[in-house]
């Protein structure tokens, strides 16, 4: 079965050994795979979805994108720009009050030419949306709803295809690590360890969902985006890994863990995580390794998914130092 997609990531992306890092948490050795470097307006994991759904609104006819998230979402970043290379009009309905100054993404939303809408309370974006949606619609316009975080069983193939990448970049890697919030990419990551054979584990790290919620989601989801591709392959919870114990502060709650996971990728690599995802699931990662959860022999791939303009953003930059 033919899905459409575009190609305008810059894939594959590079794997990079972290060998001080690993040094300094006593092993096992650490690989990042950089999906920080996908191109698209500072990269990130929401570019590899947005191949397929940009591709899917071009088949659908489609004139508008309308998504939503957080006020510093990456995926509502990408997803402006995905609209402005391709020649679509783009409305994002963020949860939050306008700020007085635009920072980060948000600045970089308006840079691309979207409009926001700003809902005070986040219990009324899904109503907001979809009045968007239906307002868009109703005036003439033909509109292409993107889902939060791209997650989407369309979506998901962006990182069913991501393992393929990996797996012909050979090597060895016997845990993959992630942050895990929509659940696209996890779900992507699990219908392409099985499509793909990848024998390591697939372990998300929850930003700001419960263990079992997930595990319900991305399976349920990963299903659905095997039909897109073939013959329907049927995931339940038990194939799903995922651990709630890192996201207890609430989303988008910058603390301890978060700025030690930034502080040492940052010092011992060179490398820049951001205070929401990425900066999140390192520190369960790190957490996870000083607890001996992983053999000293195990090699981790700790898959970096961007984000790193929310460090500019006026919310976190003042309490990373």
């Amino acid at each position: 079965m033919k899905t459409p997609r575009l190609h305008f990531a810059h894939l594959p992306t590079p794997i990079e050994e972290l060998a001080t890092l690993s040094a300094v948490l006593g092993g096992p050795r650490l690989l990042i795979k950089r999906d920080d470097q996908t191109g698209l307006a500072f990269g990130g994991n929401k570019t590899r979805k947005l191949e397929f759904l940009i591709a899917e609104a071009q088949e659908q006819d489609a004139d508008t994108l309308i998504s939503g998230g957080a006020i510093q979402s990456n995926h509502c970043r990408q997803t402006a720009a995905a609209a402005a290379r391709y020649g679509f009009k783009c409305k994002l309905v963020l949860s939050g009050e306008e700020p007085n100054q635009l920072s980060a993404n948000i600045l970089l939303d308006n840079l691309f030419g979207a409009e926001i809408i700003y809902v005070k309370d986040r219990a009324y974006r899904d109503q907001t949306l979809q009045e968007t949606f239906d307002k868009t619609k109703a005036g003439g316009d033909k509109p292409y709803l993107v889902p939060y975080g791209g997650s989407s069983p369309t979506g998901a193939l962006g990182y069913a295809f991501a393992m393929e990448e990996l797996m012909h970049q050979n090597i060895h890697v016997d845990w993959i690590v992630f942050g895990t919030s929509s659940g696209g990419t996890h779900a992507g990551l699990v219908l392409g360890q099985r499509l793909f054979n990848f024998k390591g584990q697939v372990l998300g790290i929850s930003i700001d969902e419960p263990e079992e919620h997930l595990k319900n989601h991305v399976s349920q989801l990963a299903t659905s985006a095997s039909e897109k591709i073939g013959e329907r392959i049927n995931f339940t919870k038990d194939d799903v890994l995922a651990n709630e114990n890192y996201c207890k502060s609430g989303y988008g709650v910058f603390g301890d863990g978060e700025r030690e996971a930034i502080h040492l990728f940052a010092k011992h690599e060179g490398l820049l995580l951001d205070p929401v995802y990425t900066g999140r699931a390192a520190a369960g990662m790190i957490d996870l390794i000083r607890k001996g959860f992983f053999k000293k022999d195990a090699t981790i791939l700790f898959w970096h998914t961007g984000g790193q303009p929310a460090l500019f953003a006026d919310k976190y930059s003042k309490d990373i130092l």
